[in-house]
């Protein structure tokens, strides 16, 4: 049999070449960087699965959280708090997640009367010293109830503290799932509560005035002061849904707890502004439904 030429040695090995070339493997056995190899390399990680059962419950936030006004005047009553309340009236969400016996042992309230944006990077810390696994937020209608619409919490101030307090929690548990409530419709609760005499003399000492001071008044002046508060509040909510859209482990209401509309039976027959214990338990059957919803 005949020896191929030098041309014919030349020409199979362009051939070879060719071969390898199409069959999509490199000189090593691996993949080359096709199409399909490209699509690989920049697809972006799965984000993780939303825990729609968690095992404990933390609660950061104010007076709401506190179940403030729903059983006694000017008294915090935290057994019919939403998020970790004990009462049978309420079924709180650590409640309807946890069972009553493990929510006595298994969830914690850190929410303060009064609190504000500023107050929450400490009580995440509080509260992530007990490692839950859901860490609940409802905080923002005191930095927009104060004295005077010149004394409110700036959008750019309440940014940057509720990113404070998002920073805190993960640098010591950075897979803790965060549940964000809305801030309440402060002018909602005062065209709601504004028919009820004793409410309007509860509010004179000193409940949210930026909203409810000079409680009958129409004029302008007023009314451009509780548009005002109320704008306030929509850029809080605004800024709350942003921060947490960029944490894949945390998730907003949606603006929910804002859109709810309380009515006589949801508020306080103490100062008709707070959340009553009927209130209480709307607020807990909206958290519960965006934690244990399939998707955000």
């Amino acid at each position: 049999m005949r020896k191929p030429s030098n041309r014919s040695r030349a020409l199979l090995a362009v051939l070879a070449a060719a071969v390898l070339g199409v069959s999509g493997c490199d000189a090593a056995g691996g993949e080359s960087a096709g199409p399909t190899a490209a699509r690989k390399a920049t697809r972006a990680p799965s984000p993780p699965a939303w825990d729609r059962s968690p095992a404990s419950v933390a609660a950061v936030g104010d007076s709401i959280t506190r179940g403030f006004d729903a059983c006694a005047v000017l008294t915090d009553c935290p057994e019919v708090s939403w998020a970790t309340g004990a009462s049978t009236e309420v079924d709180s969400l650590a409640v309807r997640l946890l069972g009553a016996a493990k929510a006595a042992e298994r969830s914690w309230n850190y929410a303060v009367t009064g609190a504000r944006m500023a107050d929450l990077p400490g009580q995440m810390a509080q509260a992530a010293a007990h490692r839950p696994e859901l860490v609940t937020v409802m905080a923002g209608a005191n930095d927009a109830c104060r004295a005077s619409i010149s004394a409110m919490t700036s959008v750019a101030d309440f940014r940057a503290e509720f990113k404070d307090a998002m920073s805190t929690l993960r640098e010591e548990l950075p897979r803790a799932q965060v549940y964000v409530a809305s801030v309440p419709n402060l002018k909602r609760l005062w065209s709601e509560g504004r028919t009820n005499p004793l409410g309007k003399q509860v509010w004179k000492l000193g409940i949210c005035p930026s909203m409810l001071g000079d409680a009958d008044a129409l004029d302008s002046a007023a009314t451009l002061r509780r548009d005002t508060v109320q704008k306030r509040v929509e850029a809080y909510n605004e800024v709350l849904e942003e921060v947490c859209a960029k944490d894949e482990r945390c998730r907003f209401d949606g603006g929910a707890v804002y859109d709810y509309r309380f009515g006589t039976d949801q508020l306080s027959h103490w100062d008709w502004f707070h959340p009553s214990v009927n209130g209480q338990a709307r607020l807990a059957e909206i958290a519960y439904r965006a934690v244990t919803s399939g998707k955000a």
